[in-house]
């Protein structure tokens, strides 16, 4: 998620939790990538949720199964108590595209309600996300252009008068969509108390909203940390907390450069004391969209780490860069049941 990202997704119904099933696995090998699909025996309640389920498995391609199924039996063998999960926002936990149109990001979808300040948050975006991408500048450089990138955005904010109720009434507007089964991923985690910690160079205060307005219900495991804003009395935005979180620097070293995390979605009594307990938790599932996003976890001496990558879009020409990068691929935009599989492998029930 970038400053300035306009794009454009519609809603999708919220799930209800169904109760998490053993999963038995097939696999079609293929060269030297493996395809998955699962099977469950669902009611028939759960008929149309299987569809989906089965269509999720076979848009999965992993390259070295022996060792994701290594890395599986170690952190499951650890135990729920030393797993963390730590995701990306945009284009992983919600949706890209539906239809063939490109999702609205948590980002994209703010509308100031000041014509002048959104055409020149756009102007930024347009100077400065070519930059980001440039391959000949150096990264130092880059890191400092997308600091500037973020703090000039984040001055039109306050500039413009920016208030919380313009922030509901983007999300209310916007069509941003969770994925399938996202709702019981969480729902999943939540129960085992493993803690999720999305991690956005965004706005917290859009991402918490999104949560409030598209699932309408929190989760106390879930932590945003991301950039978040302060109101005055008249909700207004005045300034932010905490030093930028930009693109470059999306990790978890960001815990200790955060603002506490006041979460308004769970825990009120969040904050950056949930360093010392992430700290702890030595194995890792991270979910991106982007191999950029493997850096996350940057900040983690971890034990193991199972990377799971949504490629949503230029399948031909990424396929193989994501298949070197992450330990499972999901393709075309899929759906999170089969991330749902695989925490209940590496959580399961009876633990």
């Amino acid at each position: 998620m970038r400053p300035g990202d306009f794009l454009a997704l519609t809603n999708l119904p919220i799930l209800h939790l169904i109760p998490p099933l053993n999963a038995s696995l097939s696999r079609n090998i293929s060269d030297t990538s493996t395809a998955y699909t699962f099977s469950r025996v669902f009611s028939s309640r759960d008929r149309k949720t299987l569809a989906s389920t089965a269509m999720s498995r076979e848009n999965a391609v992993i390259r070295d199964r022996e060792s994701l199924e290594r890395k599986t039996a170690a952190i499951r063998s650890a135990g729920a108590s030393k797993l963390q999960v730590i995701a990306d926002f945009d284009g992983t936990l919600t949706k890209y595209s539906i239809n063939g149109r490109r999702g609205q990001t948590s980002h994209g979808l703010l509308q100031q309600g000041n014509t002048e300040y959104d055409e020149k948050r756009q102007a930024l975006y347009d100077y400065y996300h070519p930059l980001e991408y440039s391959p000949t500048i150096p990264i130092e450089e880059k890191t400092k252009l997308m600091e500037e990138w973020w703090e000039k955005t984040h001055g039109l904010l306050i500039e413009g008068g920016l208030t919380f109720d313009a922030i509901k009434k983007s999300v209310a507007d916007a069509t941003i969509s969770f994925r399938d089964g996202l709702v019981e991923l969480f729902e999943y985690l939540e129960e085992k108390d493993v803690p999720v910690l999305i991690f956005s160079a965004g706005l917290a205060d859009i991402i918490e909203e999104v949560f409030r307005q598209k699932l309408h219900r929190s989760f106390k495991n879930v932590k945003v940390v991301s950039n978040r804003m302060v109101f005055d009395n008249n909700g207004r935005l005045i300034s932010f907390k905490g030093k930028t979180i930009h693109v470059l620097n999306k990790n978890e070293h960001a815990l200790d450069m955060a603002a506490p995390v006041h979460d308004k979605l769970g825990d009120p009594n969040g904050s950056v004391d949930d360093y010392t307990m992430v700290k702890n938790r030595t194995n890792v599932l991270l979910l991106g969209d982007h191999i950029g996003d493997l850096g996350m976890s940057d900040g983690l001496n971890y034990d193991n780490r199972i990377s799971v990558g949504f490629l949503n879009d230029n399948i031909e020409k990424s396929i193989e860069s994501y298949k070197e990068a992450f330990d499972v691929v999901y393709l075309n935009d899929a759906s999170m049941w089969g991330v749902v599989d695989l925490v209940s492998q590496l959580c399961p029930s009876n633990q």
